[in-house]
């Protein structure tokens, strides 16, 4: 947005998020940050033309740490942005997750299957916050005809992610980076699909400037299995490490791979980046970082989600 020559403002509580990811940005005239929790009223002066609403934890190490904080921030703080785009008249575009589709029984995912989640298992905080996110989105939009827009964000990955948060990328290059085995749960049969940043960013300006109203997926179709992915962390690597496995955590997900014949069709979009382009990216971003960010929160265990 700041390249596009808007005026940005950064919101955050920084529960799970980090300074030193936007520290580059603290310069320009045109990025100001409030550290702000969005669950409690948020003020902003003067006029807002977008808001784009990111706030939530996408771990399940956090969500599962944080339930009640997840669940508020998808309820309450969906509640006060749009709230605020309606006193601003402003578009807002609210990030809904493949999560939304629980362990799906559908495969891959489309935006019109409605998923299959426990509400009350492990996972629910996050998940339900995200489904009751979309429906309050899609009451504002028709009952008081607000600008909405909705992306439903898969498995992501790129430099800036937090080395040990609990996420299947992170965690099996944390591990290389110290020399441990590389930990997978279940058989390793389960499947994500990694969509590159830069890609993700491209996709969701491009819903946000669309007449699409439904929410869309955005995502990488190249569906990869958890041991053959471990695999290739290790090829990638160079390291000599073994894979370990340990039961699967409850309600995870056996598949997850997006449909993206929406994104295509409404907006022109699909990923560019090949995987193995985006983790040559993402490794050396790793191995970049000062060596006591390599055992920050990693006593946290991977949920390869």
């Amino acid at each position: 947005m700041l390249a596009e020559g808007y005026h940005v403002i950064g919101m955050d509580n920084l529960i799970t998020g980090d300074l030193r990811n936007i520290e580059h940005l603290f310069p320009s005239e045109h990025f100001e940050f409030h550290n702000h929790d969005v669950s409690k009223f948020v003020h902003v002066s003067g006029e807002l033309k977008y808001i784009l609403h990111f706030a939530s934890p996408a771990s399940p190490i956090d969500y599962l740490k944080i339930p009640i904080q997840t669940l508020k921030v998808g309820s309450l703080g969906t509640h006060n942005l749009l709230g605020l785009a309606m006193a601003k008249k402003a578009r807002i575009l609210v990030a809904s997750t493949s999560e939304v589709y629980g362990d799906p029984t559908v495969h891959p995912q489309t935006e019109d299957y409605w998923g299959n989640v426990n509400p009350v298992g492990p996972r629910g905080v996050y998940d339900e916050a995200k489904r009751f996110q979309e429906a309050m989105t899609m009451a504002y939009h028709t009952y008081h005809g607000l600008e909405t827009r909705i992306v439903r964000i898969f498995n992501t990955y790129g430099p800036r992610m937090r080395l040990n948060d609990g996420r299947v990328l992170p965690a099996f290059m944390g591990q290389a980076l110290r020399g441990e085995d590389l930990t997978v749960f279940g058989d390793g049969s389960q499947t994500r699909s990694f969509c590159y940043v830069a890609d993700l960013v491209e996709g969701i300006y491009r819903l946000l400037l669309s007449d699409c109203v439904d929410p869309v997926n955005i995502g990488n179709p190249g569906e990869i299995t958890i041991g053959q992915f471990a695999e290739e962390i290790i090829k990638l690597t160079g390291t000599d490490q073994k894979v370990i496995y340990k039961p699967l955590p409850t309600d995870d997900p056996k598949q997850r791979q997006p449909n993206i014949s929406k994104a295509q069709a409404v907006l022109g979009w699909e990923p560019k980046v090949e995987r193995s382009e985006g983790l040559k990216i993402t490794w050396d971003y790793f191995k970049s970082l000062p060596k006591e960010r390599l055992y920050e929160e990693a006593h946290h265990r991977a949920f390869n989600g």
